[in-house]
């Protein structure tokens, strides 16, 4: 379906303003989470949600302007550097932003209604918010997981995804079983825990966006990667003392491996 120069443009603009507002999701996240395991009684930090408190610079907590937090925008007219401390701004916060952006253009000129470009959008910018909060904290928050696992049944069920319902449902149940039998295994073997439980439910989601038939392809490219990775870092020694990598940042990277260039035929089950 063709689409205008002010269809590409809004969606463009929305996908700028989603990638703000997931660079406040994944700083601010982690530490609701972590607030919510402590007792208000003996804590004494503010507590913090989305919304609350407003944006501030972490070093000199001056307030931000909203001129200078306009996507990409602010960080170019402040040189990547807060106004008032001159402490440099993270690059993942444009990075962020303008991922977020290009993935909301690309879906929708890759489909074929608003409803399933806006939906792989969502699909997309959710996936990228977990892999980024992953590599930094190890955690895959339910908050995030499980929208996402109902957001591809949904959309299984609506017909903006290629996969049915069926195939989706059950490649959201193999998805998490898979893992969960691996992780018992593994356990039951060694005695340690070799990933998470956000792992199980994250490729359940994927499982739900593209079907059981592509879990296969899904692990074998998260798999594949991660393992390079680690070769990588122990010829670098960057390994963790626990020589343990978080497996998320993988399983996202095949799903965009399959969002982009699909499921190999060879690992279609």
């Amino acid at each position: 379906m063709a689409h205008d120069f002010l269809s590409i443009a809004f969606m463009a603009a929305l996908g700028l303003a989603i990638g703000s507002f997931l660079n406040v999701l994944i700083h601010r996240l982690p530490i609701m989470i972590e607030q919510s395991w402590q007792d208000p009684a003996t804590t004494t930090e503010p507590a913090m949600d989305l919304a609350f408190p407003g944006s501030h610079c972490p070093v000199c907590r001056h307030p931000i302007a909203w001129y200078d937090n306009l996507p990409l925008l602010g960080f170019v007219l402040l040189r990547g550097r807060c106004r008032h401390c001159q402490t440099p701004i993270s690059w993942q916060y444009p990075l962020v932003e303008l991922l977020t952006g290009a993935l909301f253009v690309w879906s929708l000129l890759t489909h074929a209604s608003w409803a399933a470009a806006l939906a792989w959008a969502g699909f997309a910018a959710a996936l990228l918010a977990l892999a980024v909060i992953d590599a930094r904290t190890t955690w895959l928050p339910d908050t995030l997981t499980q929208p996402l696992t109902w957001g591809g049944l949904i959309a299984a069920g609506m017909g903006w995804s290629s996969v049915s319902l069926q195939l989706a449902l059950a490649g959201a149940v193999v998805g998490y079983l898979f893992l969960w039998s691996v992780y018992w295994a593994f356990r039951l073997l060694t005695g340690k825990e070799g990933m998470g439980y956000g792992d199980f439910k994250l490729l359940a989601a994927l499982g739900a966006w593209f079907g059981v038939q592509s879990l296969l392809a899904v692990v074998l490219i998260a798999s594949v990667s991660a393992l390079v990775v680690a070769l990588v870092q122990m010829w670098r020694k960057q390994l963790p003392e626990n020589r343990q990598i978080p497996f998320g940042p993988f399983l996202a990277f095949a799903g965009a491996w399959l969002l982009f260039v699909g499921t190999p035929q060879l690992l279609t089950l």
